[in-house]
């Protein structure tokens, strides 16, 4: 299995699963394989891409990105880095990006793979897709991000089976390695504040793998379900496969 990916720990987690052959681990920089490598981990799996537009790909690229099986998608701007980026970039990098990426990565050739592409969009617990219901906190943003989900669970609608599409919406991904006490108390806080849901940064990589190994539980997964299937992974005692007694389809 091929699997497209960038974010570290699906990164870390995906050396260790023997069903993954090879991970492209697209970026635009080149992409070194992870601290505290998990157990029986293969770092030769791991190829760097480097993309310096990620609304352009070159030839070169294109080459490097065939044959893929699963694309996990996790580029964007998060609400408390917005202030930094302008209107039109936040849009560019967290809603164009990821349908170019979707356009790009499911039209090149797979080589005789008859299963569909599978292409996972990480997303936040609260954007929305319904344009007549705005919310009153980060209305745009929330609904940019709605945008993206809805263009590419159509994108996939429309392939006549061969995409498919799933987005994931999680809340706040905590690092429990690397936060501070000051820091878990900040975050409790601002849970508190705007009622989103928490998930460690090690069951939402498991659970994306999941995901993109086996099979889509259906085409919208929220939080809850999130925490459920990476937690069920884990504690399979390998990442991302199926424990020897789930009945799961």
């Amino acid at each position: 299995m091929k699997l497209i990916i960038a974010a570290s720990e699906l990164i870390r987690q995906a050396l260790s699963i023997p069903s993954i052959t090879e991970i492209t681990a697209l970026g635009r920089r080149e992409t070194l394989p992870p601290n505290k490598l998990g157990p029986n981990s293969d770092v030769t799996k791991l190829r760097s891409v480097v993309l310096g537009d990620f609304l352009y790909y070159t030839d070169e690229v294109k080459k490097s990105l065939e044959g893929a099986d699963a694309v996990i998608w996790t580029i964007a701007i998060s609400p408390s880095k917005l202030s930094t980026f302008t209107w039109e970039e936040a849009c560019i990098i967290s809603r164009d990006y990821a349908v170019k990426g979707i356009e790009t990565t499911t039209q090149l050739p797979r080589h005789g793979k008859t299963q569909p592409l599978r292409f996972i969009y990480m997303n936040g617990s609260n954007a929305v897709r319904d344009h007549t219901k705005k919310p009153l906190l980060m209305g745009d943003y929330l609904l940019m991000r709605g945008d993206a989900e809805t263009k590419i669970l159509n994108y996939a609608t429309a392939s006549n089976g061969t995409v498919e599409a799933q987005v994931t919406k999680t809340g706040i991904i905590e690092d429990p390695a690397q936060l501070s006490a000051v820091s878990k108390l900040g975050r409790a806080f601002l849970r508190s504040l705007v009622g989103l849901p928490m998930i460690n940064v090690d069951v939402i990589a498991a659970a994306l793998l999941d995901q993109a190994i086996n099979g889509f539980e259906k085409d919208t997964l929220l939080n809850e379900d999130l925490v459920r299937i990476g937690e069920t992974r884990l504690a399979a005692g390998v990442y991302g496969q199926k424990p020897a007694h789930s009945t799961d389809q």
